[in-house]
């Protein structure tokens, strides 16, 4: 394959992810391209640089609007639980139809530091912990002692409304009315 333009590429990988319902992993794009991970990394910038809602999750980069073709509704839940409960906390979500967006938390110096999560059910679960485990990566519920914010999909309100019931249940909720 001989090497394309920087331009063509981009426009290469923007059609990619446009086309696909899942998350391509850097490592894939550049084999597609024959370039290094680290010049995908560079470009995936650029165009994040373009208003293009490209986000890079634990399996890979996803292009929004590819991503929400179906309608959804989202909520934010509180939530407050130890490190060793992370897992735990994910399946109950997954386990009731909810994809979880993200996770966001209140630092007293940087302010509002939110990380895409996008699992959707217990196998992405299972990658995203052993991506946490593999990497020696903490969890942003950490520097907060374990309080934190997760954006959460579904496609009916309804099993919103069971997620957080299987979650106040497992005493991972925090009541906001108090």
């Amino acid at each position: 394959m001989k090497k394309m333009l920087a331009d063509e590429r981009r426009t290469l990988l923007l059609d990619m992810l446009k086309n696909s319902h899942q998350p391509i992993t850097g490592a894939e794009l550049a084999a597609k391209t024959n370039v290094s991970r680290q010049i995908i990394v560079g470009d995936i910038t650029l165009l994040k640089a373009k208003n293009e809602p490209i986000i890079a999750t634990s399996q890979g980069y996803l292009y929004m609007q590819a991503a929400s073709q179906n309608v959804q509704v989202e909520r934010t839940i509180a939530c407050n639980h130890t490190p060793e409960n992370t897992e735990e906390e994910l399946n109950i979500l997954v386990d009731q139809g909810v994809t979880v967006k993200d996770v966001r938390i209140e630092h007293p110096v940087y302010g509002d530091l939110t990380a895409s999560i996008m699992v959707s059910n217990r196998r992405e679960v299972k990658q995203f912990m052993e991506k946490i485990h593999n990497t020696n990566a903490g969890y942003l519920s950490e520097l907060t002692e374990g309080i934190h914010l997760h954006t959460i999909v579904a496609p009916t309100e309804r099993a919103l409304d069971e997620a957080e019931k299987v979650m106040r249940s497992a005493g991972f909720l925090i009541d906001i009315s108090e």
